[in-house]
């Protein structure tokens, strides 16, 4: 029963092969030192190997850590940390997006528009894996929609996700264990919406020594 745990189950999930050991202690949001303590654990129970990178071993006890996570969330409506943490154990590509890209590139410094009662996370993923993301949801229980944000009216937990499918393949950009749409992607989407990011924009230029004006006001402002 030692390794009925809960850090052992999102640890098998979240690990694609090769992954380092840092990134899937930042994927599931938990120490380095804690992560690598059970990784050798793991390790020595054969369930993952070490070669170079992290792999899983044992696709079975893999099987039935998402089966245990799965029901627990259909139990337990999963907490926002948790929200980020899901994802990572669907074996889909995927990035942060829309509210969610800058939150990730101003590493949480930045938030607008949802609160606990109401936390929508927003999602590029390929169109193809649309149906199965929306399947993977189902199974833990948690609200989904694609392109368009759910009304509060329906929610029954304050986490649901907002899929926005893309026809070209992913290529995320790794912050600090996020998945997330480019930069320049980012800074886009900000400019269009200028007036809800203004702050954001101050951070993303001082961080990343972009010269974005940031500081000028929104045109659409003027009289």
């Amino acid at each position: 029963m030692e390794y009925n745990d809960e850090t052992a189950a999102k640890i098998m999930l979240a690990i694609r092969p090769g992954d380092s050991i840092r990134r899937i202690a930042q994927k599931i949001d938990a120490s380095y030192s804690w992560v690598y303590d059970w990784i050798e654990r793991l390790d020595d129970a054969d369930f993952i190997r070490r070669d170079g990178g992290v792999y899983v071993e044992n696709y079975a006890i893999r099987d039935r850590y998402f089966d245990l996570m799965a029901a627990i969330s259909q139990s337990v409506s999963p907490s926002i940390d948790d929200g980020y943490v899901i994802p990572h154990f669907a074996e889909m590509s995927f990035a942060y997006t829309k509210i969610d890209s800058v939150y990730v590139w101003t590493h949480g410094g930045y938030q607008i528009a949802r609160g606990h009662d109401d936390y929508p996370i927003f999602l590029k993923v390929r169109d193809q894996d649309v149906e199965r993301w929306t399947a993977f949801f189902d199974e833990f229980g948690i609200l989904n929609s694609v392109e368009e944000r759910l009304d509060e009216s329906v929610l029954d937990s304050p986490v649901s996700y907002v899929l926005f499918p893309s026809a070209d393949e992913l290529e995320p950009e790794w912050v600090e264990g996020n998945p997330v749409i480019s930069l320049d992607e980012t800074i886009s989407h900000m400019m269009e919406n200028r007036v809800n990011y203004e702050p954001a924009l101050e951070m993303i230029a001082t961080e990343y020594d972009r010269d974005l004006d940031a500081s000028h006001e929104d045109p659409r402002l003027k009289s």
